[in-house]
């Protein structure tokens, strides 16, 4: 649990380790986080959102390069969403041989989400820590349209990688944000969390209401 705090906190310098021993190797190793973070469910907890905005603030030092660091990261975004989706795909058929009717009306309900919002959900679940390890997994239970999933997966994917990496590139020519990277790093973390905490909230209220 520290070691993961510590990388949430103190990820630009963790970056610049990485840099520093690895070189152009960064450019795969973020990769593969970004993939595993977005692409397997086993690995929810690993930095999405400060990451890229880290390594963004990172490329503004000129120790990579902000244009292959977000291509690399659109395709890990896009690819682990996708590799996510067809896993929720395969495990559906063992889904189905579950004999619970509350599972089932659930899933049901699930599908039925999926068919009117889920394009949206793929999209906006970008931006929510955890949710958006556990979205594509589910639209690939629920079935949902494969050229569907994979028009809002790609425009997602984009949007979350080019948001907080350029972001964190031009910020990292202001000498405020460089030298106060840890409490941005904070702000960050609270802003992709509190929108979780608000719907979950208004959701569990609505459910108790009823």
């Amino acid at each position: 649990m520290n070691d993961f705090i510590d990388l949430i906190l103190h990820t630009d310098e963790k970056l610049l380790d990485l840099v520093t021993n690895y070189g152009t190797y960064t450019y795969v190793i973020l990769f593969a986080i970004i993939f595993c973070e977005t692409g397997l469910v086993f690995f929810p907890f690993l930095p999405g959102d400060a990451l890229l905005f880290a390594a963004g603030i990172m490329a503004a030092t000129g120790a990579l390069n902000v244009f292959i660091l977000a291509g690399v990261l659109i395709a890990a975004a896009i690819l682990g969403n996708t590799s996510n989706y067809f896993i929720g795909r395969y495990a559906s058929q063992y889904f189905l041989k579950i004999k619970n009717q509350l599972f089932h009306k659930y899933l049901n309900q699930a599908n039925d989400f999926y068919q009117e919002h889920g394009g949206k959900a793929i999209v906006i679940s970008r931006f929510f820590p955890i949710v958006r390890t556990y979205v594509p997994f589910v639209a690939g239970v629920t079935k949902m349209d494969a050229a569907t999933y994979t028009l809002y997966n790609v425009f997602g994917g984009i949007f979350w990688v080019v948001l907080f990496v350029f972001g964190g590139y031009f910020l990292g020519n202001i000498p405020w944000a460089k030298e106060n990277f840890s409490m941005m790093m904070v702000i960050l973390l609270f802003l992709t969390i509190i929108p979780f905490l608000i719907s979950s909230f208004k959701a569990l209220r609505k459910r108790m209401s009823v």
